[in-house]
């Protein structure tokens, strides 16, 4: 059965999280999603994928596990997702506790949407190097799925070392959350193969080839392609875009709204809202 769920930037002067979670719980919709970017460099040096300008709410938004842990108090039903977190600028020991800590609040409603990052200066300013981002967040991540796994973890790798320790809480999804991978480039197929739960391009920027590739990079692994969730990011809220996407393959839509004020988002909502119920019919 597919999901439907919606994705917002929680600002300092949009509809606060809470609220905003409320609503799409209130409306029948499956999860939302929260973006992360500790800060954005005023340098401006590294292009934004999205256009010549970067949005202001890039630099405005709040931390995605706060704004998640005051949704998942106020919410029973919807999944609290990441849209994505910049694993590439954070303390893989420090993340795996949070999201361990978020899981189990929530009572296991966590989708850890995952990635390195567009922004160079951005991660430079944590310590990460830009051309080895994705292997950092390969260590990172390896790191803290055998955290959430083990009574007493360890881990020793090119970027990620430490003897064995005990941390918990542990998550209460069993083995950690789903970890879905943000990407669409070529080498997102064998990320995922290794060890990802999900893949979730944006919209516009996947196709068949991708598809097949993630088939074939399974196949390689040993792995059951239809294990692995399909989320597409961003699609319009059209019916015949969401009947396309579904054709696909594509199980998880995530929708866009605006970071604005209460009445802006509940009208996107409720316009989503609409939509969803008649391709349900």
């Amino acid at each position: 059965m597919a999901s439907y769920g919606v994705s917002m930037f929680p600002t300092d002067y949009s509809m606060p999280p809470a609220a905003f979670a409320q609503a799409v719980e209130a409306r029948g919709l499956d999860s939302i999603f929260f973006p992360e970017h500790t800060h954005i460099p005023t340098s401006r040096k590294s292009p934004w994928p999205g256009g010549p300008e970067l949005p202001k709410h890039y630099s405005h938004t709040h931390d995605p596990f706060v704004a998640l842990a005051v949704a998942a108090a106020v919410t029973t039903r919807i999944k609290l997702g990441f849209g994505v977190c910049l694993i590439s600028e954070r303390d893989p020991i420090i993340t795996a506790k949070q999201v361990a800590s978020l899981d189990l609040i929530s009572n296991g409603r966590v989708i850890f949407g995952a990635g390195a990052g567009w922004n160079r200066e951005e991660m430079e300013n944590h310590g990460a190097e830009f051309k080895t981002r994705w292997r950092l967040l390969r260590e990172r991540l390896l790191a803290m799925k055998t955290i959430w796994r083990e009574e007493e973890p360890s881990f020793h790798g090119e970027f990620v070392n430490f003897d064995p320790i005990w941390s918990y809480p542990k998550p209460t999804q069993p083995g950690g959350p789903p970890v879905w991978l943000g990407s669409n480039s070529k080498w997102v197929a064998a990320r995922i193969a290794e060890y990802g739960d999900g893949y979730m391009p944006i919209y516009g920027r996947t196709g068949e080839a991708s598809m097949n590739q993630l088939r074939d990079e399974c196949a390689k692994r040993g792995r059951n392609f239809s294990d692995i969730t399909l989320a597409l990011f961003g699609p319009p809220a059209k019916e015949a875009v969401v009947h396309q996407s579904l054709t696909e393959g594509f199980t998880h839509l995530v929708f866009l709204v605006p970071p604005a004020a209460a009445d802006t988002v509940l009208r996107k909502l409720d316009e989503l809202a609409a939509v969803v119920a008649r391709v349900k019919r």
